[in-house]
């Protein structure tokens, strides 16, 4: 899926682009510079006309350099840098930084982005003394295209309980669609630029940390319920269902076989890529201990093993291995996975934690023949104990879909580092269970009583939805859990005695059945949750009822703050669900919310991202 970039900062580049090429078209018929090699050619041509027809130069001499300032002044008159508003020169330069930085850039001698839809135009080459023009390749439209890619998928609509009573999916607990999104409204885009795909409400629920209820003695999740008034439609509820696991000590933590896949290609040589990325994983190797594992893998059009086995606690070692990356090239994320694994394997601890952690901005460009080839072969090593999670850095090529996909296919978590800021989070700060896997192929399965519910829908995880039959199957995968995670899942349902349930003539049941389900009558639902151990191959059940004490007429904190952060991915993915949300009421919520709950850092950049968007409407 491609779309026209929509950030401020990038129109006003565009804008630059195309008025250098409308000033290019104008003087092609000729122009020079005072000196360079550069404007011999144009200088020559004009000389020979000159002589042709005989002419002088105002001072009579005649000279071919005369002749050359002669036929610029023609065709594009001097600029007084002294006389020229500051307006006309700061479009000026931009026009020409722009257009070379198009050309020049990494991306662009690699045969990414840009350069791949460049056709022959004009090139301003620009001096004090005049401009001259000379073919360079840059792109035609005026306003380029991003290859950045999303995964398009159907939003969940509601489901009549009395057809289809259960709802099964997978855990998740990747944040990359929140980071990402967050990226472009700082960028300046406005609501109608933002990449409806870009959205995924699960991420954006759960890139937040929530006061949810510990784990008992001997269990393996803590789960949080309540069902509260929806805001956003009148005579519907919301159902949260929260798990979340026990926190690890870090000095208790399995010892950890890490390997840093980390592409080097042409495309990453921006300063929120490569750079940005040395400094993230430079933050890493400072929480690391001399029983973890750091080998280094790059790729671009070659792979190369930059570091192999070093000791945590050879800081400098490792960062100067780090430190010495630069970028240039193809992408042949292919051979450099194939190395990572191999690595991997050669280092393994048995019973640790054996990761590799890709760092691209998944821009595959070399040996991907057959995608299926590729997720077969990473399951096949998931299967042998080595996990992979992905990093995407930068923006314009981001393939936010394939990123997601190599994630899930080797039983990792996927993040997107947009600043330093986040990489001290996902890193640093959420480690431990970015990490240490503390239950793997987790699966949910909510089965709601008809008695008490009519119709229910689950906010977001489309791409993680599984087949009713797929809960109980060992063989079908779940999404893993890292100590100290919290998972969130929202559902909005319509009560049974609600205005809007719908009621069916033939559903009645006989006065038997009626009696057999009175039990549960103050049951809205059965939350069942299926797991395997970190080294398992059987998975285990447990099961939690929702009855009418989850039931309250204001939300806890967690279901509020929840509900907001619903509301911000509904509105930004334009769903037809939305009901009422806009962002004024999502401002006024989290006022309200903030004035008796416990707020981060986190939180209050939520309600200034809400608030940028809304100033613009």
């Amino acid at each position: 899926m491609k779309k026209k970039i929509g950030s401020y900062r990038r129109r006003k580049q565009m804008a630059a682009m195309a008025l250098a090429a409308s000033m290019g078209l104008q003087m092609l018929a000729g122009c020079g510079q005072s000196s360079g090699t550069q404007a011999a050619e144009p200088a020559a041509a004009v000389q020979a006309d000159a002589s042709a027809g005989q002419s002088a130069s105002p001072n009579g001499s005649g000279s071919s350099g005369d002749a050359a300032q002669s036929g610029a002044s023609q065709s594009a008159p001097r600029i007084d840098e002294t006389t020229a508003e500051p307006s006309e020169m700061a479009v000026e330069a931009e026009s020409s930084a722009g257009i070379r930085e198009a050309y020049e850039s990494p991306a662009a001698t690699a045969g990414d982005g840009l350069a791949a839809k460049t056709d022959m135009a004009l090139m301003p080459n620009m001096t004090s003394e005049s401009y001259c023009f000379e073919p360079w390749p840059v792109p035609w439209d005026p306003a380029p295209y991003s290859a950045e890619s999303y995964a398009q998928v159907d939003e969940n609509g509601f489901s009549l309980v009395a057809a289809q009573p259960l709802s099964t999916f997978a855990a998740d607990v990747d944040t990359a669609s929140y980071a990402n999104v967050r990226r472009m409204i700082e960028d300046g885009y406005a609501l109608s630029d933002i990449y409806q795909d870009a959205v995924r409400a699960e991420e954006f629920i759960n890139y937040f940390s929530y006061d949810l209820n510990l784990p008992k003695l001997g269990e393996k999740f803590g789960v949080t319920t309540q069902i509260a008034p929806c805001p956003w439609h009148e005579g519907h509820a919301l159902m949260l269902v929260g798990m979340r696991t026990p926190e690890i000590d870090r000095r208790e933590a399995p010892d950890s076989n890490l390997v840093f896949l980390i592409d080097v290609s042409g495309s990453m040589s921006s300063e929120d890529k490569l750079p940005l990325l040395q400094k993230s994983f430079r933050a890493l190797t400072e929480t690391l201990t001399k029983k973890d594992r750091v080998s280094i893998v790059t790729y671009s059009n070659r792979v190369e093993v930059v570091l192999d086995g070093a000791r945590g606690d050879e800081k400098e070692k490792i960062c100067d291995a780090l430190d010495s990356l630069y970028a240039s090239g193809g992408t042949n994320g292919e051979g450099g996975l194939q190395e990572a694994y191999a690595l991997a394997e050669r280092s393994f601890i048995g019973g640790g934690n054996n990761r590799i952690l890709m760092a691209t901005d998944g821009d595959l460009n070399i040996g991907i023949s057959d995608p299926e080839e590729l997720k077969t072969y990473i399951e096949g090593k998931r299967g042998d104990g080595i996990c992979l999670s992905v990093l995407g850095f930068g923006t314009g090529n981001l393939k936010d879909d394939a990123l997601e996909n190599l994630a899930d296919y080797g039983d990792g978590n996927y993040s997107y580092i947009d600043s330093f800021f986040e990489a001290k989070k996902v890193l640093v700060e959420e480690m431990g269970s970015t990490l240490v896997t503390v239950a793997k192929d987790v699966k949910l399965q909510v089965e709601f009583n008809p008695e008490n519910v009519s119709a229910y829908r689950l906010i977001g995880y489309e791409n993680r939805a599984l087949d009713a039959m797929d809960f109980a199957d060992d063989t079908v995968d779940g999404g893993e859990l890292g100590a100290g995670h919290s998972v969130i899942a929202l559902y909005e349902i319509v009560p049974s005695d609600s205005p809007q349930a719908v009621t069916l003539k033939y559903g009645k049941t006989t006065d038997n059945d009626r009696s057999e389900k009175g039990e549960y009558a103050d049951e809205f639902a059965t939350v069942s949750i299926r797991y395997k151990e970190p080294q398992g191959d059987t998975s285990k059940l447990v099961s939690y009822a929702v009855g009418t004490e989850s039931v309250a007429e204001e939300p806890g904190e967690a279901l509020e703050f929840a509900s907001l952060v619903a509301q911000f991915a509904m509105i930004l993915s334009g769903s037809s669900q939305k009901g009422t949300a806009s962002l004024e009421g999502i401002l006024e919520g989290y006022k309200a919310y903030a004035k008796h709950a416990k707020t981060d850092e986190y939180r209050e950049e939520f309600y200034h991202l809400v608030r940028m968007l809304a100033k613009q409407q």
